[in-house]
């Protein structure tokens, strides 16, 4: 390995590392335990999910391995066309014969029978790019002309591609994480107000127009309103949650997981994890959670230059508010929007994804000045 001049190399953050691998384990547990009934039911093969996230996770622990291998900061010269490829990777979905619609999104494309989120890699493609970008403009962010315009610009693209499938799920993700490392990187704290009153105004519009959205915002408030339509997932999913008490009904002992909680492989997870395993283990998990955004946070705050800083935060950021939507809607303490957990819901291309971010975040704990 080359050593540029005052570069240093050392071990990488092993926490981080245990912390990855011991939420990666915990979700092939879950994921053994909760897909059994309906892998059998839909595929006559109980370990038909089973057998696809450990694909997934092979080929994620090969990004995740490279990733780790690879200096962060070769990715930098790439950072423009990773945004065109992140334009690119969100119209696929657009394109007859590979779009794959699931309920009301058309965010997955089929290409030889397997289906892939495109959106899912452009988390980390965005992100990249605007590390990238926010180093380069570090003296004039705070101007509207080279630092919020433009910014608005790129991050405006990728909303309406988003906005068109729809995805508010991952766009609510991208778009909190972009604001956090506009922030990090210099940004103007007054813009970002404007930027987020704006939005708010527009997602007040797009609810306005938008019935369906609108009735998860009414089954927050009261899920009683349309138990067997609107509000079926999150009743089925707060059933489950109320059901596994302190300590769970054991595992594999879940009710809900029998067809009743919809996506119980993928988004509804957590449901069948907090029936099954109780509290205890569920706040175990968050905690977990908290711990890996604790160490990104700590490997941020040491990296070796603006670039390391901005990326560490920002896929910190990226899997805290990816598993904080996830759960809140699975609890009802915000809108349910269909978002994975990360590492733990079924889903190779959030697996890949995510595993390939941390490998990143790892390499840059490997360089960091102090720690």
């Amino acid at each position: 390995m080359n050593i540029r001049a005052g570069q240093t190399y050392h071990k990488p953050d092993t926490i981080l590392i245990a912390i990855i691998v011991a939420i990666t384990v915990f979700g092939l547990i879950s994921l053994l335990s909760v897909s059994g009934p309906i892998g059998y039911a839909r595929f006559g093969d109980a370990y038909f999910y089973l057998k696809g996230q450990l694909f997934g996770l092979a080929l994620g622990l090969a990004a995740f391995l490279y990733f780790s291998r690879t200096d962060y900061r070769r990715w930098k010269k790439y950072a423009f066309g990773l945004l065109v490829f992140s334009v690119l990777l969100l119209t696929l979905v657009f394109i007859p014969g590979l779009t794959a619609g699931y309920g009301q999104s058309r965010s997955w494309i089929n290409i030889f029978g397997y289906s892939f989120q495109p959106s899912e890699l452009v988390k980390l493609c965005f992100l990249l790019y605007l590390a990238a970008w926010l180093e380069s403009r570090k003296e004039h962010l705070k101007t509207i002309a080279q630092g919020t315009g433009p910014f608005l610009i790129v991050l405006g693209i990728i909303a309406v591609l988003m906005m068109l499938q729809p995805d508010f799920g991952t766009l609510s993700i991208i778009g909190a994480t972009s604001l956090i490392v506009y922030f990090i990187g210099g940004g103007s704290f007054r813009h970002i107000l404007v930027i987020m009153l704006v939005s708010a105004a527009a997602f007040a519009l797009m609810l306005w127009t938008n019935p369906y959205q609108q009735d998860r915002f009414r089954c927050l408030n009261d899920p009683e309103f349309s138990r067997d339509k609107a509000c079926y997932q999150v009743n089925q999913s707060l059933i489950a949650v109320g059901s596994g008490g302190l300590f769970g009904r054991g595992l594999g002992e879940s009710r809900q997981k029998y067809m009743y909680v919809p996506q119980a492989v993928g988004d509804s997870i957590f449901a069948i994890i907090a029936e099954e395993a109780g509290l205890i283990v569920s706040a175990a998990l968050v905690a977990l959670y908290l711990g890996l955004f604790y160490r990104g946070y700590l490997v941020a705050k040491h990296a070796a230059d603006e670039f390391g800083r901005i990326l560490a935060i920002g896929i910190a950021s990226w899997i805290a508010i990816q598993a904080f939507i996830n759960i809140g809607g699975i609890i009802n303490i915000i809108p349910m929007t269909g978002v994975p957990l990360p590492l733990v819901s079924h889903g190779g291309s959030s697996l890949l994804a995510a595993l390939s971010a941390l490998g990143i975040l790892v390499n840059i704990s490997k360089q960091t000045k102090t720690f």
